[in-house]
């Protein structure tokens, strides 16, 4: 069966570097490590598929920017139809300090409007997350400019680190194995503090 792996992110070239596209920047490296197909316009989105431990992928970055990202989302779950259970999204996450990352099943959206977009389209909450951890700046007045302004030179090295733990951990999460998959990226990342 087929799984699809979502990064969520906004599609403005000038948005690339921004703190809310780690979602995109890690299928991208999960993409380009396990060898995929060329990304292709598919769904609101573009689309890479490979396979990741025996397990077929779509790799899936919604075009739709991030408040509509559940459109595209609904889209390639409806054509595969694919169960809420076998979508995973990769979005930053605010509460967690910047190189960490945790995956849970369902919950809600924290305020994450890529989230709550999925939400809204697949009429589930029940969807794998896979929460990369940017940090949080401080007070709520704060968070927009946060998400939506670019990394700083000096998060590369972590920032790099988490990606690459990421990619490297993927065949864990592809079998099915969140917990075993957060014990090797923190194992890979232990380092970057």
């Amino acid at each position: 069966m087929t799984q699809l792996w979502v990064g969520l992110g906004n599609p403005e070239p000038g948005m690339a570097a921004n703190r809310h596209n780690i979602g995109f920047m890690a299928v991208d490296v999960i993409a380009s490590r396990h060898g995929f197909s060329p990304w292709r316009r598919r769904f609101k989105g573009v689309t890479a598929e490979g396979s990741i431990a025996g397990q077929k992928i779509l790799a899936l970055k919604p075009l739709t920017y991030m408040n509509a990202s559940g459109e595209s989302v609904q889209e390639a779950a409806a054509f595969y139809k694919l169960a809420p259970a076998a979508i995973t999204a990769f979005h930053d996450e605010l509460d967690l300090v910047p190189g960490k990352v945790r995956v849970k099943k369902g919950g809600g959206a924290a305020g994450h409007n890529g989230l709550r977009s999925m939400d809204r389209m697949l009429g589930s909450q029940d969807y794998w997350r896979v929460r990369l951890g940017i940090g949080h700046p401080g007070s709520r007045e704060r968070v927009l400019g946060h998400v939506l302004g670019n990394f700083a030179k000096d998060d590369a090295g972590w920032l790099t680190t988490m990606l690459d733990a990421v990619a490297e951990a993927a065949p864990l999460l592809a079998q099915g194995k969140p917990e075993d998959f957060m014990t090797r990226v923190a194992l890979l990342t232990q380092d970057i503090r």
